[in-house]
């Protein structure tokens, strides 16, 4: 009887052990895994494809002599701009719109059903580039997949005439302020045929007023300054909300609606593209600017809203499984697998927490202990922050971001980054409960001096080379 107690006694703790080993080698492997796929995208976004370089060197060559990308009357753009409720900035960025010297731009407004006197705002602004559907229920506010599949249904009677590879499908967000310069370098990407579509950079405009909204700027940067920028070498760019264009061919070819009824409509389209065969291009030759949220708490609100979005293109793994290849395919599933890894650290976070508060408490008995470990775990937590950091200062130090500020919120950023962990849990809760209606984020009211470039900032038109 003993030795039978003293044998499972024996084997429980040789289970223990092996469940202890896995969980080690396995955080071992996430973490690992996490910091090679972020240093490899850094080494890979600071040089553009070969190929990307030498069809936008064959577009510079085409359009050389000519006064701007006009003169070829090709693509033709219809910038679709969905909007609920959205009177407080609406107006300032359909004039940001109108005041970008180009031809064959059109806009094409989508007032969900607001309350809020959106739609007076849209009918007060007379210009002929700008029309707007206005929808009314039940039709109205089922989300802003369904008013983009909506509208395109405009465009592609209105544009029934052209070829559909002519015509070029842009999306901004309400708040949504593009750079002078969008129009022309999202038509340079596009007279390459293979590009499906084109996203732009996103920065945060009112980063300067808020810490909250400097995080999120931060975000912003390093998502598309390293991670789009690198993807670009995967054939895995993702498409965002704001700043997206996409060719009315490219779209047609997705179907009748090619926007879902997910809450990360964009996520989908940009993952469904690359397995189309498609080219998903990204330029931060020219950015739009959004309002950062400001209130923790709607910022919460709004992390497990897209949190939910990117749980829901799971559906996605079986189609992209089947349809993409090689890098491309292997990223993809990263990129629709990333929300439960984001869970699985929250959970490494807090061991990792529980256990420094052990060795803490072990340590006040006087006992001498080594704490070299911690070095480690400093380096493995905040190293990549710090490495980004530096990317998003050398950017941003000519309004003033100094070195000493970059590296301090470089730290900062890695606490903000953790409030992913609560986003997710509480998105896994309302996915467990089949809730999927979200409210959506409140604008704030800005400034006059926040809302208009300035005629000097938008009197000449520059394209860069990529």
């Amino acid at each position: 009887m003993t030795f039978t107690h003293g044998s499972m006694v024996l084997a429980a703790g040789r289970s223990s052990s092996v469940i202890d080993a896995i969980g080690w080698w396995g955080a071992v492997a996430m973490i690992g895994t996490a910091i090679v796929y972020g240093m490899t995208l850094l080494v890979f976004s600071y040089r553009a494809p070969r190929a990307r370089r030498r069809a936008h060197e064959a577009a510079l060559r085409m359009i050389d002599g000519l006064e701007n990308a006009d003169q070829m009357g090709y693509p033709t753009i219809v910038v679709l701009v969905p909007c609920l409720n959205e009177a407080t900035v609406i107006e300032a960025s359909i004039r940001r719109l109108l005041a970008i010297p180009t031809r064959q731009l059109d806009i094409l407004v989508i007032d969900d059903a607001s309350n809020d006197g959106t739609a007076a705002v849209l009918d007060s602004i007379q210009d002929p580039r700008v029309n707007v559907i206005h929808r009314v229920p039940p039709f109205a506010q089922r989300g802003k997949g369904d008013a983009l599949n909506d509208a395109l249904r405009h465009v592609r009677r209105r544009y029934r005439d052209l070829p559909a590879e002519g015509v070029v499908v842009g999306v901004m967000d309400a708040d949504g302020r593009l750079d002078p310069e969008g129009i022309t370098t999202a038509r340079l990407a596009f007279l390459d045929p293979k590009v499906g579509a084109v996203q732009l950079g996103v920065r945060i405009n009112n980063r300067f007023h808020s810490a909250l909204a400097r995080m999120q700027d931060m975000e912003f940067v390093i998502f598309t300054e390293i991670f789009q920028k690198g993807r670009r070498h995967l054939g895995s760019v993702g498409m965002g909300g704001n700043g997206q264009f996409v060719r009315l061919s490219a779209l047609n070819s997705l179907g009748e609606r090619p926007w879902s009824d997910t809450l990360t409509e964009d996520f989908d389209l940009g993952i469904r593209l690359n397995a189309s065969g498609w080219t998903n291009e990204f330029s931060a030759e020219a950015v739009v600017h959004q309002q950062g949220v400001t209130s923790l708490r709607r910022l919460l609100r709004q992390r497990a809203r897209w949190f939910q979005g990117n749980l829901q293109a799971s559906r996605l793994i079986r189609y992209t499984v089947r349809e993409q290849h090689g890098r491309s395919r292997t990223d993809s599933l990263y990129q629709m697998l990333s929300p439960y890894l984001v869970l699985a650290t929250s959970l490494l976070t807090a061991s990792f927490v529980v256990a420094l508060v052990a060795v803490a408490l072990a340590g006040s008995d006087g006992t001498e202990r080594s704490w070299m470990w911690l070095v480690l775990a400093y380096v493995l937590a905040f190293g990549p922050a710090v490495i980004y950091g530096i990317r998003y200062w050398r950017i941003e130090r000519r309004n003033g971001f100094g070195f000493v500020r970059g590296f301090l919120y470089s730290h900062l950023y890695v606490l903000y980054s953790m409030l992913g962990y609560i986003a997710g849990w509480w998105a896994i809760v309302r996915t467990v409960f089949g809730r999927t209606g979200w409210q959506k984020t409140k604008r704030e009211s800005e400034s006059r001096e926040a809302i208009v470039g300035t005629g000097a900032e938008i009197a000449e038109l520059k394209v860069k080379p990529a």
